[in-house]
């Protein structure tokens, strides 16, 4: 379980990981060792994971994502999400409860490479059937 000031210190890394701590610490009103001791508890304890990359909408922008919602064989999950996981394109995969059994997202450079994995992604052993929504735009991004 986090503080709530753990929390707001996640909020910062989640907005910029690269922060520095002394950034930190002025925006929280704590010292730098604070930040710090704090970082490396979460760390330890296996709250903060690792540390991502968050690419500029200049360079994003040129690509086509869309999001793949994906009806399964139960049976053959394992399989899909293991067929799924192959493909370079997938850029994140979600079990969801509902109508569907997985919600993938995948980005693409051309509506015609963009068709091409709908159609990959249907052929997958396993995926009884699927429905692709294009992302016009992101409106929240955190």
């Amino acid at each position: 379980m986090t503080t709530a000031a753990d929390d707001a210190l996640i909020a910062i890394l989640r907005e910029n990981a690269r922060a520095s701590t002394a950034e930190i610490a002025r925006r929280l009103g704590v010292s730098r060792t604070t930040v710090q001791s704090r970082i490396e508890r979460l760390e330890r304890r296996g709250v903060i994971i690792g540390y991502t990359l968050r690419l500029s909408e200049e360079h994003t922008g040129a690509l086509i994502r869309a999001h793949v919602l994906l009806t399964i064989l139960p049976k053959l999950i394992r399989q899909v999400e293991a067929g799924l996981r192959a493909i370079p394109a997938v850029r994140m995969l979600h079990s969801v409860s509902g109508n569907v059994d997985m919600i993938a997202e995948i980005e693409a450079r051309s509506v015609g490479e963009l068709d091409e994995l709908a159609d990959r992604i249907g052929a997958l052993d396993g995926v009884e059937r699927t429905s692709t929504s294009v992302i016009l735009s992101t409106r929240i991004d955190r």
